[in-house]
């Protein structure tokens, strides 16, 4: 609603006035002071140079002009929208193609990872299969029962199995404790237990390996956890 003089306080920016019934709409209403005591001629100077007063556009081509200015705002807003709403598509596309990156090089190596312990597990299998084949000797060097027990142990598993030898027997295959009767690489007690693995167990280390080995996974998960166990209570 227009109201007085105070319609000349009314100020199109960017509108060029080329005729008294030709108006090209440049840019957007700036102000509308209808009904406001407040506003002082002032507001008008301040634009001058590049204001158009609507009061000085023909009445019936004001409201061409007002619905120009607002389309062109309107216009510019959805623009910005749409850049804005492009570059944060843009942004979500790029982290979530990072992301399925990272997330596939972990699926490949959890993948390669389950690989190599299959077929280690495979490997250590077979070895211990074969260990029940091991040619029965007279005696057996230190270095030899160690060639054994690393060929059906894993390497990640090796210090701690070893470990427990050493603490166990000191790699004596023939090894008895005095008080309990205990025998053999891993102090079993009694030592007939090892006979599940082989009969010659009183003679073969590689019957006793297979025998620990198996005792340790079975009770404790894996020989570091029966290592644990053991420096926690100095037996197993």
């Amino acid at each position: 609603m227009l109201e007085g003089n105070r319609v000349s306080r009314i100020s199109v920016r960017g509108f060029a006035v080329a005729s008294a019934t030709a108006v090209t709409a440049v840019g957007s209403v700036v102000g509308v002071a209808s009904g406001s005591t407040a506003q002082t001629t002032d507001d008008a100077e301040a634009v001058a140079n590049d204001t158009t007063l609507l009061a000085d556009i023909p009445v019936g081509q004001q409201a061409q002009v007002q619905t120009a200015s607002l389309t062109a705002q309107a216009d510019a807003q959805a623009i910005a929208a749409d850049a804005s709403a492009r570059k944060d598509a843009e942004e979500t596309a790029r982290k979530k193609a990072a992301q399925d990156a990272i997330d596939k090089q972990k699926a490949a190596e959890k993948a390669e990872q389950e690989r190599k312990e299959k077929e280690e597990a495979e490997a250590k299998a077979k070895a211990a299969g074969n260990l029940g084949n091991t040619p029965v000797q007279g005696s057996y060097s230190i270095a030899e029962i160690q060639a054994m027990a690393k060929s059906v142990v894993a390497s990640d598993q090796w210090t701690c199995f070893s470990n427990i030898v050493d603490h166990e027997s000191d790699w004596n295959y023939k090894a008895v404790n005095p008080s309990s009767g205990a025998y053999g690489l891993f102090q079993a007690l009694p030592g007939t237990k090892m006979a599940s693995a082989g009969a010659d167990w009183q003679t073969n280390p590689a019957t006793q390996i297979k025998w620990g080995l198996n005792y340790m996974e079975s009770r404790y998960g894996s020989p570091c956890g029966a290592w644990s166990f053991w420096q926690a209570n100095q037996w197993y």
